[in-house]
């Protein structure tokens, strides 16, 4: 129930938009299903605007709002936006800027991508785009929305970026230089100490470091306390905060012992400005070098937005005018010449050729077109010239909806990620309350665990100062976007589209591939398989009889040994006195020869005994073919048959998922002896037969329930009739070259109908989950593992202890190492597919 009047908490209103309604009975449903949550104080729908206007306390989630519409049977219309951000350094970063937009009201989720600096807002109802960035600009970061940001912008920015870091770079590591030999070289080289004492002297020493070391401080690495600083305060620590304060701890310390040194108790007078100006000199070089590789998981895309061409070649009247690509119309006819590449979707009006499609297919051989094939933008024609009539253009292309795809699978979270996002949202809190513990533990029990002429506040702050920089959190937030970047590009080059980035999880964990028969494992269409002459007949001769005569015919049956016929280049003659026969088959005279076919039974009508072919007969009739017998002047010349063969690489493709310890099932409409043929030619191990569209459901429902419990099942289909199970299966896989409905069911894409990308897409789905937990661990365990070391917890055992300036380079080295690690995934190739033996 909802709480009464008297107690009422401060409300919001919130407007839904709200899709299905068509009178007032639903009307009535929604209202009643929002007042059901609890906390609503009101909710008034308007039928003819599609809204809801719902009263409610900030406290109630959008999230339960949405839901109970959708429990009533309607739907809230959701939008989403994507924003560019910027300033973003650390997972703490992407955890704040996430809180921040999911409590603007009308937003239902925000998932930040560090990699990408990008992030992806789902709202519902009417959400202004300034609220969006002024609640982003208040957590201290930039807001622009993405829309609003060209990609050649966007690189130039980065460009930018990296010229700035390589600059600072070059800066802090010439002031840093003279710092570290100065205050090193005196321990690490033989008479180094006695040769500044005598040349430079003690306190001039400590005054050049400490001009060149406030000079990085406050040079180069005043970004740290630019964005750092702010943050503190906001009580929302980053990784910059960590450098800030272990910076400014290690400097202000060297600074009071310059300065002020009877400010510190005896035997503790000693400067570390060799530490803070080292350690800001490695996270920028950390920062660069993760700069440049960051870049390079972004490659793919840039490469996609590369392909197409900048201007066309369109006929206007008499005459072809070459104008820039967006210009282009559905419509306008395209001229193409050898080697130019097609501008636009489209269909061929003139010409024939053989365009390479691989940018788009991941194929390598040339596909032939002739007038009425299909032509797809960006694709290279090889030969010959053609002209076509264009269909698609702009965003509408299919490189278009490529490369949305493949930005949207980019954005994405994996289910793994929300444990990531858990921990790095405490992560930094609890490393600087670590730090300061460890300052005031060795400060005030360090007496008795040190020698005697070690200075515990020196130690406590070495130690402290250590652990703020070692457990920077900047590699956790690139641990799976850069991963999900790279996969998600590369998947896209081979022809393999995540359109839903969790698929890349989900995938891995698949035990059992289900496919659909027609125009998945087969080719789609009946071909001619089998025609085998009688003695004292020619191959070549019967086809060409049987072809002219079923060119009369519009059996699809018909259609395939015409195709064939002419596939083979003969010669089909005029028939006469074509006549059918239901049920039975057909006849008709060609060149003066009566030519009949048909079943056994019009053989059987004619007094020709088919025992001849007994052994073909049987044969075929285990590969699931129907035979057909042709018989020409009353003479038995040939066993012929039809079927929907499997693809090239359907065998190859089953044996490849085999070979990855998973089963394979078939759900086919066909009747069981065809079904249990095309399975034991393709080598699959289960077939569900007999299944009506609507019932391709309930088989997959039963192939997920295990005997050992619930399996996860991956479902591969092409047609209208597989769009449920697509969305039912845990990972949907659409073949590219089926219906549109099956792709927008799907999870996954082959842009061709090659099988073989099924293997390829769980192979990539496993390499990238390994790659993930590989990043995690240098990201978690690895800077985790190095805080009691730099706590100094092993030094009154072992006298083993991280030194700042080492614990910079580890935790820059950890993100160099994730971003390193990820884009091995580029090299991932069609070798990483096991292949049975």
């Amino acid at each position: 129930m909802n709480p009464g009047t008297a107690s009422l908490p401060t409300a919001d209103v919130r407007t839904l938009h709200v899709a299905g309604m068509t009178c007032a009975s639903c009307v009535a449903h929604v209202e009643r299903a929002l007042m059901k949550v609890e906390g609503v104080q009101a909710a008034s729908v308007n039928l003819a605007t599609e809204t809801a206007t719902v009263t409610a306390p900030a406290s109630v989630p959008l999230a339960a709002l949405v839901e109970a519409v959708a429990k009533a049977g309607y739907e809230v219309r959701r939008d989403s936006l994507e924003l560019d951000i910027e300033g973003m350094s650390c997972a703490a970063c992407v955890g704040r800027v996430e809180k921040v937009l999911q409590r603007v009201p009308g937003v239902l989720t925000a998932n930040v991508n560090l990699a990408a600096r990008r992030a992806h807002v789902e709202i519902a109802g009417e959400v202004p785009t300034a609220a969006l960035l002024a609640a982003v600009k208040k957590a201290g970061f930039g807001a622009t929305p993405a829309a609003e940001v060209a990609e050649g912008a966007r690189e130039a920015e980065a460009a930018v970026e990296e010229a700035a870091l390589r600059r600072a770079v070059w800066i802090a590591v010439v002031l840093t230089l003279p710092v570290f030999v100065l205050e090193m070289g005196a321990h690490l080289i033989p008479g180094m100490h006695e040769w500044v004492m005598a040349s430079i002297g003690h306190r001039e020493s400590w005054l050049l470091q400490f001009v060149l070391t406030s000079a990085v401080m406050f040079g180069p690495g005043l970004r740290f306390f630019r964005k750092g600083v702010p943050a503190l305060l906001r009580g929302a620590p980053d990784m910059n905060a960590l450098v800030a304060v272990g910076t400014a701890a290690a400097w202000a310390y060297s600074v009071v012992a310059l300065f002020a040194p009877g400010l510190l108790p005896e035997g503790t007078v000693n400067v570390y400005f060799e530490a803070a100006a080292v350690i800001i000199t490695l996270i920028l070089i950390g920062r660069l070098l993760e700069a440049r590789a960051r870049g390079r998981t972004s490659d793919a895309i840039r490469r996609l937005m590369r392909i197409q061409p900048r201007t066309a070649r369109v006929r206007r009247g008499d005459a072809v005018v070459e104008m820039p690509i967006g210009e282009v119309a559905v419509g306008d006819v395209v001229e193409v010449r050898p080697g130019e590449k097609v501008a636009v979707d489209g269909e061929l009006v003139e010409g024939a050729s053989f365009v390479d499609e691989s940018m788009i297919t991941g194929e390598p051989v040339p596909v032939e077109k002739g007038v009425g094939a299909t032509v797809v933008g960006g694709t290279l024609n090889t030969r010959g010239a053609f002209a076509f009539r264009a269909t698609r253009v702009g965003a509408d292309t299919v490189l278009a909806q490529i490369i949305r795809m493949v930005e949207a699978a980019q954005g994405a979270k994996l289910p793994i990620q929300a444990l990531v996002d858990k921990v790095t949202m405490v992560f930094v809190p609890v490393v600087m309350g670590v730090a300061a513990l460890t300052f005031l533990v060795w400060l005030l029990l360090g007496a008795a665990a040190l020698p005697a002429d070690t200075p515990v506040l020196s130690f406590a702050l070495v130690c402290a100062v250590a652990v703020l920089i070692v457990a920077c959190p900047c590699a956790m937030g690139l641990a799976t976007p850069t991963s999900i970047m790279v996969a998600t590009g590369r998947a896209a080059q081979m022809g393999v589209l995540f359109r839903k980035g969790d698929a890349l999880q989900l995938l891995r964990d698949a035990e059992v591939v289900a496919m659909d028969k027609t125009g998945t494992l087969t080719v789609g269409r009946p071909e001619l398989t089998d025609l085998v002459a009688a003695e004292g007949f020619a191959r070549a001769e019967v086809l060409a009889l049987v072809a002219a005569v079923e060119r009369r015919s519009e059996h699809p049956i018909a259609e395939a040994i015409v195709a064939a016929a002419r596939a083979e280049g003969l010669a089909l003659a005029e028939a006469e006195g074509f006549a059918a026969d239901a049920g039975h088959g057909v006849r008709a005279t060609v060149a003066g020869r009566r030519v009949e076919v048909g079943a056994d039974r019009l053989m059987r009508r004619l007094g020709l005994d088919v025992g001849v072919f007994a052994d073909t007969a049987a044969r075929l009739g285990d590969e699931g073919k129907s035979p057909l017998y042709a018989a020409i002047d009353g003479r038995l010349a040939a066993i012929i048959a039809v079927a929907d063969p499997l693809k090239p690489t359907s065998v190859a493709a089953v044996q490849a998922l085999h070979a990855m310890g998973l089963k394979v099932a078939m759900i086919t409409g066909d009747n069981e002896r065809t079904a249990h043929a095309i399975a034991r030619q393709a080598g699959i191990d289960e077939v569900i037969a007999e299944v009506l569209p609507d019932g391709k459901v309930a088989a997959l429902q039963r192939l997920a329930a295990g005997a050992a419990g619930r399996r996860r099942v991956a479902f591969v289909g092409d047609g209208i009739n597989d769009a449920p199970a697509l969305a039912e299966a845990d990972v949907g896989i659409a073949i590219g070259t089926g219906t549109d409905v099956a792709i927008e069911s799907a999870d996954v894409v082959l842009m061709s109908g090659d099988l073989m990308g099924v293997p390829r897409a769980i192979a990539l789905s496993r390499a990238t989950m390994r790659n993930i937990r590989q990043n995690l661990f240098w990201a978690f365990a690895y800077n985790s593992a190095l805080i009691p070391l730099a706590a100094g917890a092993f030094y009154p055992a072992f006298g083993a202890l991280l030194s700042p300036v080492f614990a910079a380079a580890a935790m820059s080295m950890s993100s160099v190492f994730v971003l390193g690690n990820a884009l091995r995934l580029r090299r991932f190739g069609a070798g990483a597919v096991p292949v049975a033996a």
